[in-house]
């Protein structure tokens, strides 16, 4: 299951997440969204679980839960909508 966290601090760092997300369940991968130009965090990062059901855990306990501050937006990632190419 893969799981999208969002309001991320930009001081949140993938270790982090993994320790936060691994009291829930098995943590196969994190990744924090970064610009491709200056490095720097974008503010999101997914999570990617490999129980649904400890997914799905994780989402009701850290949804809306402060984290560096920020209260942070945890569900579960949806597929990534194909943008129209600007020709």
């Amino acid at each position: 299951m893969t799981i999208y966290v969002g309001n991320l601090s930009y001081q949140a760092s993938e270790n982090e997440l993994n320790t936060l997300f691994s009291e829930y369940g098995e943590v196969s991968s994190v990744k924090i969204m970064k610009d491709k130009f200056t490095g720097r965090s974008k503010g999101f990062a997914f999570i990617e679980m490999s129980d649904s059901a400890a997914g799905n855990k994780a989402i009701e306990s850290l949804h809306q839960a402060d984290f560096k501050e920020r209260k942070m937006i945890v569900n579960e990632a949806r597929p990534r909508e194909e943008r129209p190419s600007r020709d």
